[in-house]
């Protein structure tokens, strides 16, 4: 029946990691595996066991089941047999929920043969998880270790992922632990399940210790040093978060607009505005960041953080000019104005008032401010008169307006 067996082995779930098999016994001890001998069937069974093998070997799974299905097994030990049987059939046939009955009658008898019945454990409890069965699936695991005297990398990874599924975090992280202690290779899938179990405990810190032990082992898996950075933003420390975005980015690792978006802000809050907008203007240039009026202004803010001036107002009216915004246009008017450009500044404010700003005082005392400074006294006067009106400008206005009467009284130019 050596073939049956083959076939429970390719059932078996293939979720990645170690293959690390611990004996947990000393050789000094007899496990319940080896104390278990192997029997024969029943000449009758046996027959329909023999004719049904020949069958499946044939290609002919249906018939196969058909004829094992007609067994007339009469003692316990011929009964778990032909289930063993059954549930491997009845799994590799996709019926996964009769392949998981016929195997709980087989693994609950208890009578197989220590290799058989090891393997119909196995095949029970990855039945199991797959099915979503997981609180069950638990102690079938542990059964087959306690069977087999080993402990299993993988098995305690999907002992971890049935806890995961119930939300049962601290155990999630015993089991992790207990796989991680056993492993030969270092296994991303066991400290990826604890990374998980201390970010639904909201322990940060702790899921940041997992991923600055994941980096090192996996340097070439580009989202473990996205999490890490992103992590570290999560519990403040702006200078690591920093740093290693920073990082991840020289290795081309960040290949999305937000990590973009990420690193480019803590650049700039961290001192280096410049650098900011530079790797985000070439983002933005190979299409990676979307050109739209959002991004367009944090662009422009890197450059005025940066006292890039005129690349600052550049860039702010390109953003106010895709859906006319006013308040962008003030922004870009103002700059102008700190720039010395006070024609350039004008048409920008002027712009800003056609389209509408919450507050026209704001827009009309900086026309007065730069027509002030071109020595358009009358123009200046005329703007000033207008922001003082207005609650947010009023008592700056009204400050200007005596400076700008006397600028013209001087200059004989009549307001």
């Amino acid at each position: 029946m050596r073939k049956v067996t083959t076939i429970a082995a390719a059932l078996l779930l293939t979720l990645g990691g170690s293959l690390a098999v611990v004996p947990a016994v000393s050789a000094a001890e007899k496990c319940p595996i080896d104390k278990r001998k192997s029997k024969a069937v029943g000449q009758s069974v046996a027959k329909k066991v023999q004719k049904s093998f020949d069958a499946y070997t044939e290609g002919n799974l249906d018939e196969a089941l058909a004829i094992l299905l007609e067994a007339n097994a009469k003692s316990d030990f011929d009964k778990a047999y032909v289930a063993r049987m059954l549930g491997n059939f009845y799994a590799e046939k996709g019926q996964m929920k009769t392949a998981v009955k016929y195997l709980k009658t087989a693994v609950d008898a208890n009578i197989l043969g220590g290799v058989d019945h090891a393997g119909t454990q196995r095949l029970y409890a990855d039945l199991l998880i797959q099915e979503k069965k997981f609180k069950e699936s638990i102690p079938a695991y542990y059964n087959w270790m306690e069977f087999t005297c080993k402990e299993d990398a993988q098995v305690y990874r999907r002992i971890g992922i049935a806890h995961s599924e119930q939300k049962q975090w601290d155990e999630v992280l015993k089991v992790a632990d207990k796989g991680l202690a056993i492993t030969e290779k270092p296994d991303k899938g066991l400290y990826q399940m604890k990374l998980t179990a201390y970010f639904n405990k909201k322990n940060y810190k702790q899921a940041v210790k997992v991923l600055e032990t994941m980096v090192p082992l996996f340097q070439d898996d580009k989202r473990l040093w996205v999490q890490l950075a992103q992590f570290y933003l999560m519990t403040e420390d702006f200078t690591k978060s920093l740093a290693t975005y920073d990082l991840a980015y020289k290795n081309g690792f960040l290949e999305t607009a937000g990590n973009i978006q990420r690193l480019t802000q803590l650049l700039a809050q961290n001192g280096s505005p410049y650098r900011a907008a530079q790797i985000y203007a070439k983002h933005m240039k190979s299409g990676l960041v979307k050109e739209d009026e959002k991004t367009l202004t944090i662009l422009a803010g890197f450059y005025h953080n940066a006292k890039e001036l005129k690349e600052a107002a550049a860039t702010y009216g390109k953003a106010a000019a895709i859906d006319n915004d006013g308040k962008l246009y003030l922004r870009q008017g103002r700059i102008l104005s700190l720039d010395g450009k006070s024609k350039p500044a004008i048409t920008a404010l002027k712009k800003a008032l056609d389209a509408g700003v919450k507050s026209p005082g704001e827009v009309q005392f900086e026309l007065a401010l730069a027509y002030l400074n071109l020595k358009q006294y009358k123009s200046a006067y005329k703007y000033a008169k207008l922001a003082a009106n207005d609650k947010k400008t009023g008592r700056a206005a009204k400050s200007y307006i005596s400076y700008i009467k006397e600028k013209a009284r001087v200059h004989n130019v009549t307001l």
